[in-house]
Order: C-alpha cells, then structure tokens, then sequence
C-alpha cells in the first residue's frame, strides 16, 4: 500500500467519513429508482464540490488544490466502496487533465475554475462505437471562416446528459484509425447543434450518445495542437484510466468484505460457511488478486504523479488487472450469497453490473492487454 502523507490521509479518512454517511448504497439504489436524467444526485455532487473533490488535481491558481492523481484516487477509491455516482471522475480528473495538460491560459482560465467549483460538469467525447477505440475518430471537423465546423456523432459520453463542456476528438485530416489529423475541440454543452440522447446503461450510471449537426466553433476552440491532438488525448485518458481504476478497486474491495461478513455468519448443515475448505480458498485467491491489483493502480497514479515515461504500460496493466478482479469479485459476491445474491434486493447485483460497466469504460481488458504487449515491443 502506498504510504500516505499527512494531507493524503486526511484527505481519505474525510472521504470515508462522507460516503459512509452521506452516501452509502442506499443513496445509490434510491438516484436509481428516481430514474433521474443526470444519473447522480445533483445535491450530493454539490457537496462534493464544496469540499473541494473535483478541484483536487487543478493548480491552485485557477481554484483547486493540486494534491495529485494519488489523491484523487484516494477519494475514488471511497466513493467506489458505495458504488456513489457523480460526475468527479469525468469532469473533476478526466476533463480537468485534458484542459491542465493542453489548454492554453485563457482556457484554464476560463473553464478550470468552473470544473474545481462543480459549476460545470465536463465529459470527454471520444468514442464514436462499441468499443473503445479512440484512434477510430471519424467526427469531421471543417474549416469554417477562421474557425471549424464539427459534423458527427459520439456514443458512451459518460456524464453527457450533465456536460456543460464537451472536450471533443475531431478528424482535421486523413482517415479514421490515423493518429495523425485528430484534433481536440473544447465544445459547449449548449452549443447550436448539439443534441443528446440519454442512455440506459446496466450500472444506472449517466450517459448520452451526443450528435455535433455542424457545430461552429472558433480558432480558439482547439485544445492544443491542430492534426497533433492524439498525444494529448492519450495522456488525458490515462488519467481517466487510472482514476476508473482507483473507483473500481474501491468498490471490489467493498465486494470482498461484505461477502468476507457473510461467509462468518451465514449457517448451511449445521456449520457456519466460511468454514468449508473450497469456500475459503476462494475468498484467498480474492484476497490476493485485490492486494496485486492494489499495487498495480497505485503504481499508475504515482507514476503519473512523478511524470514517469512508463504511465502507458503501468496503467494498462492496472486496468486490465483491475477489470479481472472486480469482474472475479463481483461474482463471487453473488454466488457465495447464495438465492439472497440473486435478488435486487440486495446490494450484490449492484456491484456486478458497475463491474461490467466499468471494465468496458476506456479499454476493457483485452484492450489493454493488447496495448500493454505493444508498449513491451511484441
């Protein structure tokens, strides 16, 4: 386990204490049965913001903190725990590192203000299908007088029914699967020609396919570097990658200890479960892939945090190892509860289906497998 500094450490322990009492799996089960658009409840997300979550990795000078990627995934890794759905990690990590990596000082200005004081909720738009791919960029973006005009779609916008600002990947040139000719376009959610579509995913979390109907935007709407934005665009997802991961180990951790729990009390034949054999070499191979995975996500974020040239291969490992544990865990947290695990009744289903989700959200496993034995030179 990584060793915490002060700030770090009371920065968790606060964390706790709010999920715990302010937003345990039954706030989450209550926003789902609401139906609401947004998939979060908007006054928690306040709140969040006013203790300074989504401004944690923005510098101090445009309002946040700057307390880094570990930090943020400390609080992730909390809110994880109790599956809490909010906006911090596409806006407060993910929007915020595109715009702190690439954007220019009248954009930070502008906007990382807003993000750090929950004003404004961003969301990245990048894939355009199924899977994650974000080198398939097919949205075109057009010169139009001194700006550009972006025609296109962008499916699985997490956050995309809340986006106040849409960081947007666009085809400047050449065709989709080039890294060359993408460019990244800073986008207002309200922007004419700009629709959404609200979509139901099985974790209840918010999403929106978004559709750009020729969509006009200024020179000064371009983040970084025209026909070179796909570095930038890496790295922002990096971060976002590591932050999933952070929430993910969270919430199967989570996993593990309720069933641990119920394993030492549940009776079957005259004696408690947890003490058959095959039962409990289960609940070990649980325990060990979760204190792997855990080294594997905290290496990421501290090596973004320390600007290390190895951040690709380290975070691809933690996801694809983070995706094989949370799937394993949530699994097991059905089956070793037995009939009660079946039912929506109980919290179980809740974390299986945020396990499927998020495994698929920025490259699944096969996905970063692949990526991680590309950097490795196979």
């Amino acid at each position: 386990m990584a060793v915490l500094n002060e700030e770090q450490s009371m920065l968790r322990d606060a964390a706790k204490s709010w999920v715990q009492e302010k937003s345990p799996v039954t706030a989450f089960r209550k926003m789902r049965d609401s139906g609401v658009e947004l998939g979060y409840d908007a006054d928690a997300w306040n709140e969040m913001a006013e203790m300074g979550w989504a401004g944690v990795i923005i510098p101090e000078e445009y309002g946040g903190s700057d307390f880094g990627y570990l930090s943020m995934g400390l609080i992730l890794e909390e809110t994880g725990r109790t599956l809490t759905a909010s906006p911090l990690l596409a806006s407060g990590l993910a929007a915020a590192s595109a715009l702190v990596l690439g954007g220019s000082d009248a954009q930070k200005s502008e906007w990382l203000p807003k993000i750090a004081g929950g004003e404004v909720v961003g969301a990245l738009a990048i894939d355009e299908g199924a899977h994650h791919a974000p080198e398939k960029v097919a949205l075109k973006a057009e010169k139009s007088g001194s700006g550009y005009k972006l025609s296109g779609s962008k499916s699985f916008v997490l956050e995309g029914m809340a986006a106040g600002l849409l960081i947007v990947s666009a085809r400047t040139s050449g065709k989709p699967g080039d890294t060359d000719g993408i460019t990244l376009f800073l986008v207002a959610g309200d922007a004419k020609g700009v629709s959404r579509k609200r979509l139901h995913l099985a974790d209840s979390r918010g999403a929106a396919n978004i559709t750009f109907d020729g969509v006009e935007v200024g020179a000064d709407a371009v983040l970084g570097e025209v026909d070179k934005g796909y570095a930038l665009l890496e790295k922002t997802l990096d971060r976002a990658r590591a932050g999933l991961c952070a929430e993910m180990l969270g919430s199967a951790v989570q996993a593990f200890e309720v069933t641990l729990d119920y394993l030492k009390v549940r009776v079957q034949f005259g004696q408690v479960i947890g003490s058959f054999q095959a039962l409990q070499h289960r609940a070990a191979k649980m325990f060990t892939d979760l204190e792997l995975a855990r080294s594997a996500v905290e290496a990421a974020l501290q090596a973004i945090d320390a600007d290390t040239p190895d951040v690709p291969e380290l975070v691809s490992l933690a996801k694809a190892k983070m995706g094989d544990v949370f799937h394993l865990v949530s699994n097991e947290m059905v089956q070793m509860h037995g009939g009660i695990g079946m039912t929506d009744a109980h919290d179980a289903g809740f974390y299986m289906k945020r396990a499927r989700a998020a495994e698929a959200a920025f490259g699944n496993q096969a996905y970063h497998r692949d990526r991680y034995a590309r950097i490795q030179g196979y």
